[in-house]
């Protein structure tokens, strides 16, 4: 079983209702593999990404904190099966000074806590032929400021809604966004104030 190293790519709406597409590029190659994930886990990948400071620690700061309160760090995730349409992926994880050890974890989750441990991310040949796609428009979101990519967006409909309102309006939205816990919403308002600026 070969392993390769991959990145996030972007994250586009899922035709599954409520769903995204996570896809993930192979580093130093062409080959692409999407992941399907839930709203809520593509919030939380998306909002560490973006650098959105959220208020109050989510499940997978929480699980950060409390891993390295107990010296506990997140070695890398490896994507290491695909069966009956599922990724399955393990983390492993290191308690300082003593054994390495694995945990099955579900691969949007995993990939939101190697974004916060800034741990690498694997999967095998096996799965990019299985599952491997081509893209050959750029028009998926490209999430990260500080990775030289453009950052996620939903539909453009919903994006040029925000171009009519005042800055101070926009912030009015954004911190209502916050509140109400939407980061994706957060995120596009953002990116319309950061345009603007």
């Amino acid at each position: 079983m070969n392993r390769v190293k991959v990145e996030i790519y972007g994250i586009a709406p899922s035709q599954i209702q409520g769903s995204y597409s996570l896809i993930l590029a192979e580093i130093g190659g062409d080959r692409k593999v999407p992941v399907i994930i839930g709203q809520y886990e593509a919030q939380a990948i998306a909002i560490q990404l973006e650098g959105i400071n959220t208020g109050r620690p989510l499940t997978h700061d929480l699980f950060l904190t409390f891993s390295k309160k107990f010296e506990i760090e997140i070695l890398e995730v490896f994507i290491h099966k695909l069966k009956e349409g599922v990724f399955h992926s393990t983390l492993l994880c290191e308690q300082i000074g003593f054994l390495t050890n694995e945990i099955d974890s579900r691969t949007s989750d995993a990939i939101a806590l190697a974004i916060r441990f800034n741990c690498p991310i694997y999967t095998t040949d096996e799965i990019f032929e299985e599952a491997g796609i081509t893209i050959e428009d750029n028009s998926i979101a490209k999430p990260g400021r500080d990775m030289g990519h453009e950052p996620p967006q939903a539909n453009p409909k919903s994006e040029n809604k925000f171009k009519n309102k005042t800055d101070e309006q926009l912030e009015k939205m954004l911190d209502d966004a916050l509140n109400n816990e939407d980061y994706m919403k957060a995120a596009i308002i953002r990116d319309e104030l950061d345009k603007r600026a």
